[in-house]
């Protein structure tokens, strides 16, 4: 196989100028390292992995640490921080606490700290200041997504916000029993999303002068079976039943459209409905939903950790910055077709 050398004498530059052009550190000129990249396939020459760790002491390897796999928001955010990476050829080491505390234990106190992973994502886990101050101690660059964590870079969603826009839609087409389709109390953990989530929605209730029902809220898990279970609850009785019905998340609000329809419902006409997340299957579903954009959180994540990465760069110091939200409105939300009371 070709060596380092070859490939600068083939491109007429320095083994130094190689390094940097080949490993993403270091500035080279786009032109010199089109020269390079042109003289390292044509000879054939790979970036040894090892070589490499042991001359920058790194691995090119970031952890992400999330909560749940199985759940598509969090698919997806670890979707566009692996699109992000391989753009700047880091490997991901993928961390699953979905099973008990034990794990996470484990994560922060060993697996993060054997120096495996030069740099640590953390998506919707509201880390402990133990927890914070091990990675810092050992240098390790941390971003958080989901939440404000003190003294690290974190990337923010206005949970109470959110929840507001989706309900005063409801609100302005001119609803007013209006039911919530929260998350359980187990899920009321890291950031508090489920109450967040209905703090907006009852805020919104309030300025529009419309009093809450606890009889209109049901907790459900998240899911599309959560929410159609949730919803049968809700809609099951014809007597005062809600008009509206704003889910936390937009697998509870399939789940509720899909209730509606068993329950001889007919989304729009007799009940509206909207999500959060833009959920891949919401525009099949004609979902109206307040987009939060996951896979832009992955890459906005990864961003930052190279900013922090990269030596000649001057990484911000600790801040939270707010994440882009925006309200998509599609065929499950309606005026309703009789003045309600």
């Amino acid at each position: 196989m070709a060596g380092i050398e070859e490939v600068a004498k083939l491109a007429g530059v320095s083994t130094a100028t190689v390094s940097r052009a080949l490993s993403g550190r270091g500035h080279v000129s786009p032109t010199s390292k089109a020269k390079v990249i042109e003289a390292a396939a044509q000879l054939g020459y790979v970036v040894s992995s090892n070589a490499s760790s042991l001359a920058s002491g790194r691995t090119r390897n970031i952890g992400v640490v999330i909560p749940f796999l199985n759940r598509w928001f969090f698919s997806s955010v670890l979707e566009g921080a692996q699109r992000a990476l391989l753009r700047h050829g880091y490997d991901l080491t993928l961390y699953n606490l979905s099973g008990d505390g034990q794990e996470r234990s484990s994560v922060f106190e060993h697996f993060l700290l054997r120096q495996r992973v030069d740099a640590v994502i953390a998506v919707s886990l509201e880390l402990t200041e133990h927890e914070v101050a091990r990675l810092h101690e050992l240098g390790k660059p941390l971003v958080g997504v989901g939440g404000p964590i003190p003294e690290v870079r974190t990337l923010t969603i206005d949970d109470v916000a959110v929840a507001r826009l989706a309900t005063e839609h409801l609100i302005g087409l001119g609803h007013s029993r209006i039911a919530h389709i929260g998350g359980s109390f187990e899920f009321d953990v890291d950031f508090h999303l489920p109450t967040n989530r209905r703090i907006g929605y009852e805020a919104a209730l309030r300025d529009a002068g419309i009093d809450v029902d606890p009889a209109l809220f049901a907790p459900a898990d998240f899911t599309i079976r959560g929410g159609y279970h949730a919803a049968k609850q809700l809609l099951g009785v014809p007597r005062d039943r809600p008009t509206a019905i704003f889910a936390a998340s937009d697998e509870m609000a399939i789940g509720s459209i899909l209730a509606a329809r068993d329950l001889g419902l007919i989304v729009p006409r007799d009940v509206s409905i909207i999500g959060i997340d833009d959920h891949d299957l919401s525009e099949f579903f004609g979902l109206s939903t307040v987009a939060q954009f996951p896979r832009l959180q992955g890459e906005k994540a990864v961003e930052i950790l190279m900013e922090q990465l990269e030596p000649e760069a001057d990484a911000a110091g600790p801040a939270a910055t707010p994440l882009p939200y925006e309200l998509r409105v599609r065929s499950s939300t309606a005026r309703p077709v009789s003045p309600v009371e």
